[in-house]
């Protein structure tokens, strides 16, 4: 999620010129290119982080992995508000996505 932080940070002076020109299609189709690659990464951390909130929560007997949540539970309050926050970080990417591409589509 770190990298998809800085790639926004970093994709703003694209955002600027497209806003200027909005008739300039190329930094529009590239941003949006991007933002399809990062949000893969985004849903790919938040679903690695549920699994390992999931793995924290319950265990796995299998393995011999034993549910630490009954004895560290503030440490998995704390991981599980940060997977809700990543997930809908990626529902809100989404979304600006989808308005970005349709933004594209009337120019």
């Amino acid at each position: 999620m770190a990298m998809v932080g800085g790639y926004l940070v970093l994709s703003l002076p694209f955002s600027v010129v497209s806003i200027i020109r909005p008739h300039a299609t190329g930094p529009r189709l590239f941003l949006i290119i991007l933002d399809t690659v990062f949000l893969t990464l985004a849903t790919a951390s938040a679903a690695s982080a549920a699994a390992i909130v999931y793995l924290a929560h319950n265990g796995n007997q299998d393995s011999n992995w034993l549910a630490i949540c009954n004895q560290f539970g503030d440490f998995c309050a704390q991981t599980s508000g940060a997977v809700v926050s990543s997930l809908v970080a990626v529902v809100i990417f989404v979304l600006l996505i989808v308005m970005s591409a349709l933004a594209l589509k009337k120019t």
